[in-house]
């Protein structure tokens, strides 16, 4: 760079407004072959993390019609079989009549896919609030242990007037922490 002659600065004779000189073009070209990479903004070939954000949500989006589409195919071919009524259980396509254990089996099974749905759908409802009521229940212990631990950090940290900490409460805490301990053995 430092070797650089001004006359190399303008080939063509002219420099355009505040644009690269023509020189560089003409290196570049001499240099890789072809023309360099333009540092233009108007072209695509930089990093734009909006396109790549519309990009992502597109994808996103095929996945979850593409989810819905067979969530809908599923259900129309799970839903005539479960609505026509089933054939009379006691004869069978020959129209001979059935052994009783066969009877007594079918008679066990579900009559139809509603009745297999509904059956699932109620024990996980009782799962559900089953794990609810642990949880719901896990949630009032942590909030009764962090409102005792509270009242106690309260009492321990009370000053006087004078800023002198106040020995009522940090020995009546003293004292209710061996009787715990006493209990225990």
């Amino acid at each position: 760079m430092k070797n650089r002659n001004p006359k190399d600065a303008v080939i063509s004779g002219e420099k355009s407004d505040g644009a690269k000189p023509v020189y560089n073009k003409k290196k570049n070209m001499k240099r890789f072959g072809r023309q360099g990479r333009s540092l233009d903004k108007s072209t695509n070939s930089y990093y734009n993390p909006s396109v790549i954000k519309k990009k992502r949500e597109f994808y996103d989006n095929a996945k979850h019609v593409k989810k819905y589409k067979q969530l809908v195919k599923q259900q129309r071919t799970d839903v005539p079989s479960a609505i026509e009524p089933l054939e009379e259980e006691n004869e069978t396509q020959d129209g001979s009549k059935m052994s009783k254990n066969n009877k007594k089996r079918k008679d066990r099974e579900p009559r139809n896919l509603i009745e297999i749905y509904e059956k699932k759908h109620e024990e996980q409802e009782k799962a559900r609030m089953e794990k609810e009521a642990i949880v719901q229940a896990k949630k009032e212990e942590r909030e009764k242990c962090e409102a005792r631990r509270k009242a106690i950090r309260e009492n321990m940290m009370k000053k006087t007037r004078k800023g002198q900490p106040v020995m009522k409460y940090r020995i009546q805490h003293l004292l209710e922490t061996i009787q715990g301990s006493m209990n225990k053995l």
